[in-house]
């Protein structure tokens, strides 16, 4: 009756030892960054640059997207991270409420986009083999192409989930997003926590409780479609048109493309923490996006390099 809605209750993870889960979203991660480097590599080989900075560049880039994307999360939607676990903002660990390891959770990608900005700062000021836009324009390749990921990577994990999707056709039942764990052992009187998700879609017993999660729009896979098309456009500009020597526009065009899909895309989901940011009836991810479109816009159409982009 409804094809194209479906419900959604995987494993999230493989549970290793204890409390230790390699949790999927955190393999995205992996993924994401060995595919930026790949495309770097063939972008420094093409241009006749010494891979001798590549390294240094992916390092640069690792811990300045991930040091950027969890300070941003938790000055943006959970401050109160700062007085109530303040450990838990530099460590992959729970300590509030009992010691839980739990991976790469909690990252806005605006604090990302902020943090790899500064990053790669840092990193040509110590190697100055070519400008900052050249690397700016580059490296936004990659980083497009590791969205697409990170997106797949919430959609595992049921995070950053959509509105309720109502008559429309396409809607998933977030079965792990609607019952925490001790919900659903509360609820399926089942001690483990997967068998008792499992129970949820697989035992008629516990057809209400399916029942009673609602279809949302799956706006992680939305995005990361966009994600997809912003990469192909950048990689378009790159290989078949002079754009890569206008210094900035790719970077710009990047700042425009992915912020305008990340402004519409918040209009289908829910909230991701505290709204701190709510005028005129926008999130705070929408506000927070505004500016980067703007700056977009400037290093597309108004800003003028000295010289042609070495």
């Amino acid at each position: 009756m409804h094809p194209l809605k479906f419900d959604w209750n995987p494993i999230t993870g493989i549970d290793i030892a204890g409390n230790f889960k390699l949790h999927f979203y955190s393999l995205m991660w992996v993924v994401a960054f060995i595919l930026g480097w790949y495309i770097m590599k063939w972008i420094f080989t093409k241009e006749k640059v010494s891979l001798d900075y590549l390294d240094p560049l992916f390092i640069y880039t690792v811990l300045a997207t991930m040091i950027g994307a969890r300070l941003g999360h938790v000055l943006f939607y959970q401050s109160e991270l700062i007085s109530e676990d303040f450990f838990s903002i530099f460590l992959p660990f729970k300590f509030k409420g009992g010691f839980e390891f739990t991976g790469f959770q909690g990252l806005a990608s605006h604090g990302a986009a902020i943090g790899i900005i500064i990053g790669m700062y840092l990193y040509r000021k110590k190697y100055k083999y070519k400008s900052l836009l050249w690397v700016l324009d580059r490296v936004v390749i990659s980083v497009a192409s590791g969205a697409v990921f990170i997106r797949i990577g919430n959609f595992i994990n049921s995070e950053i989930i959509g509105n309720l999707s109502g008559e429309f056709p396409l809607g998933v039942r977030f079965i792990q997003d609607y019952y925490n764990k001790y919900e659903i052992v509360r609820a399926t009187g089942i001690k483990n926590v997967q068998e008792a998700y499992n129970a949820v879609t697989d035992n008629p017993q516990f057809s209400n409780l399916l029942e009673a999660v609602p279809y949302r729009h799956p706006a992680q896979l939305y995005e990361s479609f966009c994600y997809i098309i912003v990469f192909l456009l950048l990689w378009y500009f790159y290989t078949k048109t002079s754009k890569k020597d206008q210094g900035g526009f790719l970077f710009g065009l990047f700042l425009v493309l992915l912020w305008t899909i990340r402004f519409f895309i918040e209009f289908v989901k829910e909230p991701q923490g505290d709204e701190y940011i709510n005028w005129f009836g926008l999130q705070t991810g929408q506000w927070l996006s505004v500016p980067f479109i703007v700056i977009g816009l400037y290093f597309m159409f108004a800003y003028k390099p000295k010289t042609v982009v070495k």
